[in-house]
């Protein structure tokens, strides 16, 4: 019975197979395509493009967060599935009776899938955190932490980021892998993101992290042969999206800021960006943003256009009808879309003075900020905390890749089933297609 095991590896590409040997055996006798990304390539639209197979003005992903303007309300990674407003792949396949099981990726809460596993740190009343996952079923994370020990979510992002969390991911799907025997398995292994960003693509850390996947690859392999045994097993591996090397960022808050577009509530805690009484403000994912216009105001919403217009680091400045350009034609959308140029990076800053920074700023928090945050990749020790430098960073993505050497690959072990180059909308029409040959 041929089951369909699918890798979505963030910041993969073509040139990094030649050191990774493991993955190149895996694929020996089947196909390479070139895969092109939809823009915002950031993890949870490009992962909702895969696996629905439509673009962000249809399945409603816009970012890595959104801004609920009815609540004035930013939610930045700990949304559901129910965001997603498309059918996934898995709902597709259960019509056809076929099961599925879905490890790690952002929007997997609540979802579809017949098996799920995502990071659900329970969070205390006393401000501390109690490691734990949300699964389907929902004992099975006891079954995964007695077998590997607690999901290790430390290493998961912030400054201790490493391999261990992508080793957990794989290692736990091939204990579901036996004890569920799904058709479609999907993974999400995120290890190649971190010196990418924080160092850089080709940076000695990027290439070191390169090796260390592939040796995770490689027994993952290996135990999902054995758990899945009398079946045919098509690997297919697509880069989720590309990082390219930046040397610049843009502070689009602090330039709303200083236009008097922008205002903050002065708190114990340092200055808290006012979301409801700003005229216009930056929701901030690596190379984009959202900037939200109140109430829509047209001569704001120019004001914003003219203010970024001949901007350092920005390439375009999409308002309106023009954000169809690129499917962020949505009600969830910023009035305008801030695109950065291949080098750049847009930083969600919105303080002008480190002293008045709010207490989240210095500290790994991925819920509070209005924004994604890769300096908390960085560690100060004078500090004991996250640095306020955003030119730390070395590593980025979203924007539209142009580097010829930056190109995503979409690897299949079974030939004849991919087209030689491939856009993420057609993933997942493909990947279904995979269980009528």
């Amino acid at each position: 019975m041929k089951k369909v095991a699918f890798l979505s590896v963030p910041g993969l590409r073509k040139k990094d197979l030649a050191s990774m040997p493991n993955l190149s055996k895996m694929m020996e006798g089947g196909s390479q395509s070139k895969l092109t990304h939809s823009f915002p390539a950031v993890t949870w639209p490009a992962q909702s493009t895969l696996l629905t197979g439509k673009p962000p003005s249809e399945h409603g992903v816009v970012a890595n967060g959104f801004y609920w303007r009815d609540e004035d309300k930013v939610e930045m990674w700990t949304a559901w599935n129910d965001k997603i407003t498309a059918p996934q792949i898995w709902d597709r396949l259960n019509e056809r009776g076929l099961k599925s099981a879905v490890w790690f990726p952002m929007l997997s809460k609540g979802c579809g899938a017949d098996y799920v596993c995502m990071p659900a740190p329970i969070h205390n009343p006393d401000g501390s955190e109690s490691l734990w996952c949300y699964t389907k079923p929902k004992e099975a994370y006891g079954t995964y932490r007695d077998a590997l020990g607690h999901f290790p979510l430390k290493h998961f992002w912030g400054p201790l980021a490493g391999i261990q969390s992508t080793k957990w991911i794989a290692d736990s799907a091939v204990v579901a892998a036996k004890e569920y025997q799904p058709d479609f398995f999907y993974l999400y292994l995120p290890h190649l993101d971190y010196a990418a960003q924080k160092d850089g693509p080709d940076s000695e850390a990027a290439s070191k992290a390169l090796v260390e996947l592939d040796s995770v690859i490689g027994e993952l392999r290996e135990g999902f042969e054995k758990s899945l045994d009398g079946s045919e097993l098509v690997w297919v591996v697509a880069s989720e999206y590309m990082i390219g090397a930046v040397d610049h960022v843009t502070y689009p808050n602090r330039r709303l800021r200083e236009s008097g577009l922008l205002t903050v509530q002065e708190t114990d805690g340092g200055e808290i960006l006012d979301t409801k009484n700003s005229r216009a403000w930056a929701l901030v994912d690596h190379q984009f943003s959202h900037v939200f216009v109140k109430d829509a105001d047209a001569p704001t919403i120019q004001t914003v256009r003219e203010l970024f217009a001949d901007t350092e680091g920005v390439a375009e400045v999409l308002a309106g009808d023009e954000r169809a350009r690129y499917g962020m034609d949505h009600e969830r959308s910023g009035e305008v879309i801030l695109v950065s140029t291949s080098n750049s990076w847009q930083a969600y800053y919105y303080w002008m003075d480190d002293a008045n920074a709010p207490d989240f700023s210095r500290t790994v928090d991925i819920h509070r900020k209005p924004g994604y945050d890769p300096v908390e990749l960085f560690f100060d020790p004078a500090t004991k905390g996250i640095p306020l430098d955003a030119t730390l960073v070395k590593g980025s993505h979203g924007a539209p890749i142009a580097a010829a050497d930056s190109e995503g690959v979409l690897l299949c072990s079974a030939g004849g089933v991919f087209d030689a180059e491939v856009s993420d909308v057609e993933v997942s029409s493909e990947l279904e297609g995979i269980f009528h040959v």
